[in-house]
């Protein structure tokens, strides 16, 4: 725990007042000095209970991200609120931004939004995950709007790699952005319930035709046909509590779990850039590096700051 805390420290000392725009690195260095480190020990302690929960913050982050931008919406309790909505099954992790925000409003009440302990809290479960250590700008505010309706736009594993190309660009992300942050699939698990067109009805074939001959039992086993939807499984079996490349040679190699992943090697576009990870060459892109920028990349859709919004006083509930 030292270690992590201690990095999360550094950074802010060497970011802090650095920026763009309305968000900065360290933006809560004068008003909550403590922000920082009390969501990285709340999420040290959530991950070292459960080491899936990383992954489960980090879908979190996406998910709050692609509707509305980035403004704590999905974490409106309440009939019809945002995180009812189809698109957002399975995504979890409130209790620990609660717990964060509880802590953050003993420290300094009123001053730390909701929607940034999701940003952090994703930063920190990629660190505790092995994967890169990078900095988060902060100063986002909380939205004031959280409707299920709004959710109808999220991508879906049986989307086309064209479909999800666009729902990206329109939230200012390249299809670069589109293949790194899918990467984040590299923890963390899935349900049977998402696996039933790929294995049974897809078109023609029956099942995915790109999924590794070797590869199809397992997953027939694990999500037999009319079994039970709620069964989970890794979506990155080599590596499914660190995050790294090893998914692009799943992707590759036709053992990608979700469609969504192997569409991207459909095309070629995403599979060059795919490729260019698994070069052999002192000089490929730096997956590290390429994820911590389109996490943070990311993290600006559509984000309310200065007097927009609200700083709520506990994330599941508008003031």
């Amino acid at each position: 725990m030292g270690l992590f805390l201690a990095f999360i420290t550094l950074f802010l000392f060497l970011g802090s007042a650095q920026g763009q725009g309305n968000l900065a690195v360290g933006f809560y260095s004068r008003t909550c000095p403590n922000a920082e480190r009390i969501v990285a020990s709340v999420v040290q302690e959530a991950v070292l209970a459960n080491p899936r929960m990383a992954a489960v913050l980090l879908r979190l982050h996406f998910h709050d991200c692609f509707i509305q931008g980035c403004d704590g919406s999905i974490l409106i309790e309440g009939t019809g609120a945002e995180k009812h909505a189809f698109g957002h099954q399975g995504v979890d992790g409130y209790e620990v931004i609660e717990k964060a925000k509880a802590q953050l409003e003993a420290a300094c009440r009123g001053v730390v939004s909701c929607a940034d302990i999701v940003a952090m809290a994703a930063r920190d479960s990629v660190a505790l995950s092995k994967g890169p250590v990078y900095q988060v700008p902060t100063g986002r505010r909380d939205g004031r709007l959280s409707n299920l309706s709004f959710a109808a736009d999220m991508p879906e594993v049986d989307e086309s790699v064209q479909s999800f190309k666009a729902k990206f660009l329109q939230r200012g992300l390249s299809e670069k952005d589109l293949v790194v942050l899918s990467a984040a699939h590299t923890i963390g698990t899935t349900a049977c319930f998402f696996m039933g067109h790929r294995l049974y009805n897809f078109p023609v074939f029956g099942s995915d035709p790109t999924i590794n001959p070797a590869f199809l039992p397992e997953l027939k086993r694990i999500c037999p046909k009319d079994g039970d939807v709620n069964v989970r499984l890794a979506m990155d079996q080599a590596s499914e509590l660190i995050v790294d490349d090893r998914i692009f040679h799943n992707i590759r190699d036709g053992f990608a779990v979700l469609e969504s992943d192997a569409k991207l090697y459909t095309d070629p576009i995403t599979r060059a850039i795919i490729d260019s990870y698994l070069l052999d060459f002192i000089f490929k892109p730096s997956f590290a590096n390429d994820f911590a920028e389109s996490m943070v990349k990311m993290g600006r859709i559509d984000v309310k700051t200065g007097t927009q919004g609200e700083i709520r006083r506990i994330c599941k509930s508008f003031n």
